[in-house]
């Protein structure tokens, strides 16, 4: 299950969004798809795009489960709020200017229930495509466009592999 903090405890419901940065997962090529697509886009509000798990991200917001933000897009407001998964989507679209009225549609009731079936499906595509696990190039996992997702473990030229 999905948490989104608020921040009314610190007064921040009242105050208007002037930027938002997306948490996303730089290794997954979906995300860096989607992380390209967002820069192209025209931005009623600044977004800011940060490697999710990145030393940055960790700077900024030291008290995120950052392990969970390779898991769901994260976004964080500037005044604090966090939304992630579906509604983390809805409070991007809600930034771009062409996205904007499909992001007030989506945040009803009927139209919330649309977006997390979207969201649902994209992890689900995620997961389906790579095994339903992550694969990280610091673990030597490589992706290549023409060929996909290629491993290529320790060298054992020095004969210290375990052979089994």
């Amino acid at each position: 299950m999905t948490t989104v903090t608020t921040t009314g405890d610190r007064g921040a419901a009242g105050v208007p969004v002037r930027g938002l940065t997306v948490l996303y997962d730089a290794e997954c090529a979906l995300c860096a798809h989607l992380r390209d697509w967002l820069v192209r886009q025209s931005q009623l509000v600044p977004l800011e795009l940060v490697p999710a798990g990145s030393a940055e991200a960790r700077r900024r917001y030291p008290g995120l489960d950052h392990p969970a933000t390779l898991d769901e897009i994260t976004v964080i407001g500037d005044s604090g709020q966090v939304y992630q998964a579906s509604r983390a989507w809805i409070v991007v679209l809600w930034a771009l200017r062409e996205h904007r009225p499909l992001a007030h549609k989506l945040s009803t009731p009927a139209g919330a229930k649309l977006a997390r079936g979207a969201a649902l499906a994209a992890a689900k595509w995620r997961g389906a495509l790579w095994g339903g696990q992550s694969y990280r190039r610091t673990d030597g996992w490589a992706y290549h466009p023409g060929t996909g997702w290629s491993y290529q473990g320790p060298s054992c030229s020095d004969g210290a592999c375990a052979t089994g």
